[in-house]
């Protein structure tokens, strides 16, 4: 038996055990994850609706007192109405009662009653109350005791209470009769109850005077609370759901937690509590639980999704492993074949690269060499031409002076036919500090004879100190001369043509030639060799590749564009010579 059949058996053994404690970690994990929610999430909703309760138990607290004040008023305004004065007097109540209509309209009361000094009812809103006696109502008793208006709490037959503000009415100091006002309380217990799961309102001693569940009026708190014949509103509510609220609890009903929140009205000691089941945070967060229990399961149900589908994706492996491995030997032979016909392939094209390179080189030189020495040639005809004119005109000295220059041109000749050599060997010679500004004038001479054979203006702008740079001065001549003889031949299409020559020192040296003819067409292409837009015979394009590569050699950059108002610009940037950076620094 193999070393893998020994292994095979021993595999889904680990993983099994593995597995089961993954699976326990699992578990354990999200039921804690469940109980810290249920912890975080019922303290949070639990605030959440205490601080609701209270700011619903504030707005009912500033509704009922509003209502009591602004009906305690009414007694005041209506002892000193005319109308109501009037008919007092004259014992005439035919229109006090569409009078008092009109006002209950206006003011919102639940009715108004107007009693003579016998305790009769001689008007009221509620035309039925008319011929009444109430001369032992609390209301009409306290009102004749006191020259304030008077607030009474009485309860009726069916456990309700009345509650009304009274007030007499004097007429030249005498007794005329009594204005009563029935303030409407009970229909906030029915927006209560709408609204909030038990509300309660109980005067000074303590006695529910207001309340959503009307069993509980005319007890106490305790009383109320005791009360089980009926199921009440908070009874229901908890039909619901479990008891999940926190301990301690501050109120129980029937076994059950309740929220108590208590706050002072202030009006005669009254004071509101209102009772809230803790069922809307046990749905809140039960519902957020859900979630969270089916997310889980969701997960768990995808783990052992993968994991089934990982062991008969594994059987299918172990099927096809040897199959495989027989095809991976066999595409190994071939590789090693190929790779063997590659390499020898590999060494001829070396061996052909090479050849290619030293023959392009060889084309190279001798193209620059061309393009180089026609400049040179060009400028000893012109000097020839004047030097026979002079001999001619009997100039002897003037004609030596010629002769002197195409000298000085056959030596340059021979010095750029070495510095081209020089520059196909990725140059050797040292370099030296030279002057831009003596390098600009030589290139100008040079370019003389050929730019006298047309009217083109030079301007030239030099600094007045020393440009100094470490380079060889006949290879920095050399781009100064294809520069000037690009901007030259870009000339030739402009009616007044010109050159700039400008000369820049300080952190590093820069030379700029510009002309004011067509400009350039393709700036990708410009230093490629071999690239040109001069007709056959006038340019071969390894100018301006040339003195890119003198310049890189050089530590600088050539760089060209095209200027806005028409023609190129031509900059050649340059460090500066070491003695120039301390002597600046």
């Amino acid at each position: 038996m193999s070393d893998r059949d020994l292994m095979g058996p021993k595999r889904p053994k680990t993983m099994t055990w593995a597995g089961r404690l993954a699976l326990v970690a699992f578990v354990v994990a999200a039921i804690g994850v469940i109980w810290v929610t249920n912890l975080f999430l019922t303290e949070r909703y639990t605030i959440l609706t205490r601080n609701r309760a209270e700011v619903r138990q504030a707005l009912y607290s500033g509704n009922l007192l509003s209502e009591l004040q602004r009906n305690s008023i009414v007694p005041i305004l209506l002892s000193r109405d005319p109308v109501l004065v009037g008919a007092l007097n004259s014992n005439d109540f035919a229109q006090t009662s569409q009078h008092l209509i009109s006002y209950v309209q206006e003011i919102g009361a639940a009715g108004i009653t107007l009693l003579d000094e016998s305790g009769r009812v001689v008007a009221a809103t509620d035309r039925s109350l008319l011929g009444a006696n109430n001369r032992q109502s609390p209301y009409f008793v306290d009102a004749l005791r006191s020259n304030d208006t008077i607030f009474k709490t009485t309860q009726l037959d069916n456990g309700a209470y009345e509650f009304t503000y009274s007030r007499r009415i004097d007429v030249n100091g005498a007794l005329a009769g009594v204005i009563v006002v029935l303030v409407d309380l009970a229909r906030f217990e029915k927006t209560w109850a709408g609204i909030s799961d038990a509300v309660v309102v109980a005067n000074s001693e303590g006695q529910i005077i207001l309340s959503t569940e009307p069993r509980w009026r005319s007890k106490t708190e305790t009383e109320a609370l005791a009360v089980t014949d009926a199921p009440t509103a908070i009874e229901r509510a908890f039909q619901i759901t479990t008891d999940w609220s926190p301990d301690p609890a501050e109120v129980y009903l029937g076994g059950e937690a309740l929220m108590r929140l208590e706050s002072r009205i202030p009006f005669r000691g009254w004071r509101m509590t209102s009772f809230t089941a803790y069922s809307s945070v046990r749905e809140r967060v039960n519902g957020f639980l859900a979630l969270e229990i089916m997310g889980f399961a969701v997960l768990l149900s995808g783990v052992f999704y993968l994991t089934s589908r990982r062991a008969v994706s594994r059987a299918g492996l172990f099927q096809r492993e040897s199959a495989e491995l027989r095809l991976l030997n066999a595409a190994l032979e071939r590789e090693i074949l190929e790779r063997k016909r590659a390499e020898k392939s590999l060494e001829v094209a070396e061996q052909t690269l090479a050849q290619s390179s030293k023959l392009a080189v060889l084309g190279e030189m001798s193209a620059a060499v061309s393009h180089e020495l026609n400049q040179p040639l060009a400028a000893m005809k012109t000097y020839l031409a004047g030097a026979r004119l002079l001999i001619k005109r009997k100039r002897s000295e003037e004609a030596l002076a010629s002769f002197g220059r195409i000298d000085d041109l056959i030596n340059r000749m021979a010095a750029i036919t070495k510095q081209l050599k020089s520059y196909a060997r990725k140059g050797s010679d040292q370099l030296q500090p030279i002057d831009l500004r003596d390098c600009v004038s030589s290139a100008l001479s040079m370019m003389e004879p050929q730019l006298k054979q047309r009217s083109v203006e030079i301007i030239r702008t030099l600094p007045p100190e020393p440009v100094i740079v470490d380079g060889d001065r006949v290879r920095l001549e050399q781009v100064l001369v294809n520069l000037l003889r690009n901007a030259f031949d870009a000339c030739k299409t402009a009616s007044e043509p010109q050159i700039e020559i400008l000369v820049t020192g300080g952190t590093q040296a820069a030379v700029t030639v510009r002309d004011n003819g067509s400009g350039i067409e393709d700036l990708d292409t410009l230093f490629e060799p071999f690239y040109t837009t001069k007709a056959p015979g006038d340019g071969v394009g390894l100018g301006l590749a040339i003195s890119s590569g003198i310049v890189a050699e050089l530590g600088g950059r050539l760089m060209a564009r095209n200027r806005p108002v028409g023609g190129a610009a031509f900059e050649m940037v340059l460090p500066l010579s070491r003695e120039s950076r301390h002597a600046a620094q």
